[in-house]
């Protein structure tokens, strides 16, 4: 009788096809001293290793240790920078920059306005057109935005949720004003209402409508944008907000379960839209801790989607992320040492085996990024890649005795407040699924936020009680560094946007505009998909105010329970 084929043979079985298909760099595999490393390590016996269950090899089920056989060996991560300031015209300048200094993605932060789901006119837009990221306010902004780069070739990022949607139809109508077809499309929309609510606070409606949008969306690029992924379930905010990195992998996830619920609550193939969520994580300083989250997201992931929610492709139980160093990490105070925390965060993501990563520049605690703290940033990930050697192996730290205690038990503790959640949302009517109704009741009864902000709470008083410790805060405090040269974004891009905006709308079709404003508000009152007359009006170049106040008027506005 054959014995069964052992995991090592499977792995070597899959990296062999794919080097035979070219699917392997051409490289140099050795170390700095010129010893050539193995693609992988493991046990030499498998069977007297219990853990290997746990563990599997790179590229199966539950890809605790990566998504593909080949690793970084394939493909290296890609490094993508986020940026947005000013207008239109100036971010796209930055993102040449960074196009042209080697970056693989780009990565947008909109100003606060726009994530709001305001025009720069609006007397709420004072003073703060600009400021956090790019001001865009329609289809025109969009084009200017990415000018002179082919969206068909780079893969673009948009963190934005509260207006995504609206977003998302500006940059499609951009795409075919550019001559690219949007069916070729690749990139990734926030869209992630839950986290708003639970940690940064960007909505427009309530929840109910604000999931409606995003099950359309879904709908709509699963038939028409297959390389799309218009969710991006986001972990980052909510560890930014003062989490731990327990919480931030059980409530990511969770929220993560819950668009899937909403998928299916839609009829959609779990198979075929699966694929186009992907995640947000933030990579915070404690090295070993973040490793392990990240190792135990694909696992966790990975079982749910095969177990719970039936998934049978392999696409549809991997968990694809981004990851951002730790913003919520830098200090004000000695802000060079930033770049250390950034550099060791950045491993930490690699090792992890993050599928694409942003470092944070020395001085975003204190301003945007200047020219020069952004390269610094982008090289920091260049020389990870380049003259480390980490990508030369696969999960290197895989079956090390701690990481795999420390995957373990986060994955146990985050079981544990997944069955939490589903018990909140027990009295609830399943309108979508069980752990969406356990998620709306810890919304609106404000049980997320009181677990973060008792997190927040113990992580400042160990600080004060020096338990804990930051360089250049409350220990080791005397330095020589002197003041940074930040970047200033001046009153005169709020002026030169408005006035933009002004000469657009006197451009414009008006009556064009007040129709398919009014489909929209129809569809909004109605049940078809709001993506095409969301587009029809991005078209006509109403603006993105003009959009979102229409489906206010519809839907109303909320506010969450003033349990603080």
């Amino acid at each position: 009788m054959t014995p069964p084929e052992t995991g090592r043979a499977r792995w070597q079985r899959a990296y062999d096809e794919a080097e035979r298909a070219g699917r392997v760099r051409r490289a140099d595999f050795t170390t700095l001293s010129g010893e050539e490393v193995d693609p992988v390590y493991g046990p030499a016996d498998e069977s007297a290793d219990e853990r290997m269950a746990r563990i599997g090899w790179p590229g199966e089920f539950p890809f605790t240790r990566g998504l593909h056989a080949t690793g970084y060996r394939g493909r290296p991560w890609t490094i993508r920078q986020f940026a947005g300031f000013g207008n239109a015209a100036q971010t796209n300048e930055r993102y040449r920059m960074i196009l042209d200094a080697g970056g693989g993605g780009l990565s947008v932060a909109f100003d606060m306005p726009t994530l709001m789901g305001r025009d720069s006119d609006e007397e709420i837009s004072l003073g703060e057109v600009g400021h956090c990221g790019v001001a865009i306010d329609s289809a025109a902004d969009m084009e200017v935005l990415f000018a002179g780069i082919d969206l068909g070739q780079v893969t673009t990022s948009m963190t934005i949720s509260g207006p995504a949607v609206p977003i998302f139809c500006m940059y499609v109508v951009a795409a075919e004003r550019a001559g690219v077809d949007p069916a070729t499309l690749d990139g990734t929309l926030q869209t992630d209402i839950f986290k708003e609510y639970i940690a940064q606070k960007e909505w427009l409606f309530a929840p109910e409508p604000h999931l409606r949008l995003i099950g359309d969306l879904m709908a709509y690029t699963t038939a028409n944008l297959p390389s799309y992924k218009p969710l991006s379930v986001s972990g980052y905010h909510i560890r930014e907000a003062g989490s731990t990195a327990l919480q931030e992998l059980a409530f990511t996830l969770a929220d993560g379960f819950g668009y899937v619920e909403l998928g299916l609550s839609r009829g959609l193939d779990v198979n075929m839209f699966a694929p186009g969520l992907s995640f947000f994580f933030d990579a915070h300083v404690d090295f070993f801790e973040e490793i392990a989250k990240f190792r135990a997201a694909r696992r966790i992931w990975a079982r749910w989607m095969r177990d719970r929610f039936g998934a049978t492709d392999p696409r549809a139980q991997w968990l694809r992320f981004h990851t951002q160093t730790a913003g919520v990490s830098l200090t004000a105070q000695q802000p060079y040492n930033n770049v250390v925390r950034t550099a060791v965060e950045a491993m930490a993501a690699v090792l992890g085996g993050t599928n694409s990563l942003h470092t944070n520049a020395l001085d975003e605690t204190l301003a945007l990024p200047t020219e020069r703290s952004a390269e610094i940033a982008l090289r920091t990930q260049q020389v990870i890649a380049a003259e480390t050697g980490v990508a030369n192996v696969i999960d290197p730290l895989g079956g090390s005795w701690y990481v795999e205690e420390l995957t373990d038990r986060m994955e146990a503790a985050a079981e544990e407040i997944f069955a939490r959640i589903e018990t909140m949302g027990e009295e609830r009517e399943h309108r979508i699924g069980p752990i969406t109704s356990g998620l709306l009741a810890g919304i609106e009864n404000g049980w997320f936020t009181g677990e973060i902000a008792e997190s927040a709470y113990r992580q400042q008083a160990d600080l004060e009680a020096g338990r804990k410790h930051i360089i250049g805060v409350n220990t080791h405090t005397s330095t020589v560094t002197g003041e940074l040269e930040i970047l200033r974004v001046g009153g005169e891009v709020e002026t030169e946007q408005r006035r933009v905006l002004a000469e657009r709308r006197a451009a414009r079709d008006d009556a064009a505009v007040r129709v398919a404003l009014a489909d929209v508000a129809g569809a909004a009152r109605g049940t078809a998909n709001m993506v095409p007359p969301l587009l029809a009006a991005a078209r006509a170049e109403a603006t993105l105010g003009e959009m979102c106040q229409v489906l206010r008027e519809v839907w109303g506005e909320w506010a969450e329970p003033g349990n603080f």
